[in-house]
């Protein structure tokens, strides 16, 4: 019998990551997702349900959601399902969980704020300059020396606007 266990989800983060270490030293986070569902009943109505999804990521994956996620940002997950088994030490009843362990975990949006990613350091190293349209570099940095930036020559003064 042939089987499949594939998860894609996409939602905002319910908590900030919870980052562990296995004694060997592997890194293991906790993520908790919601993921919404709108639609419209026959009547005009519209609903919405939410569904909450633990996922557990596992090695640099793990470091890195740790580090860069937190608490509303939106991610794509990929993954598979999981369903833990324990015995509860307290009442002694079988207790089952069913989660997500991330193969894939892609951050979705920019940071709140539109600020750097949290725990980044400024690097002292000059940002590459990305290529324009047609392969060429974009222009070059502002400068630093407080002089006002030369505006370019118009390359064709006939535009009739």
């Amino acid at each position: 019998m042939a089987s499949y266990n594939k998860v894609l989800l996409m939602g905002n983060l319910t908590r900030d990551p919870e980052v562990r270490y296995t004694p060997k030293g592997t890194a293991l986070a906790n993520l908790g997702l919601a993921v919404n569902r709108v639609w419209t009943t026959e009547s005009g109505e519209q609903k919405e349900e939410v569904t909450f999804v633990d996922i557990e990521v596992w090695g640099r994956q793990a470091e890195t959601a740790g580090q860069y996620l937190a608490k509303g940002r939106p991610v794509f997950v990929e993954g598979r399902l999981k369903l833990d088994s324990w015995e509860d030490k307290e009442s002694g009843q079988k207790r089952n969980k069913l989660k997500v362990v991330a193969e894939r975990v892609q951050f979705l949006g920019a940071p709140r704020g539109g600020a750097e990613f949290k725990d980044q350091a400024p690097s002292d190293e000059a940002p590459a300059r990305p290529a324009s349209r047609g392969g060429r570099p974009a222009a070059p940095p502002a400068r630093a020396t407080g002089e006002p930036e030369p505006t370019p020559a118009a390359e064709d003064d006939n535009i009739p606007f």
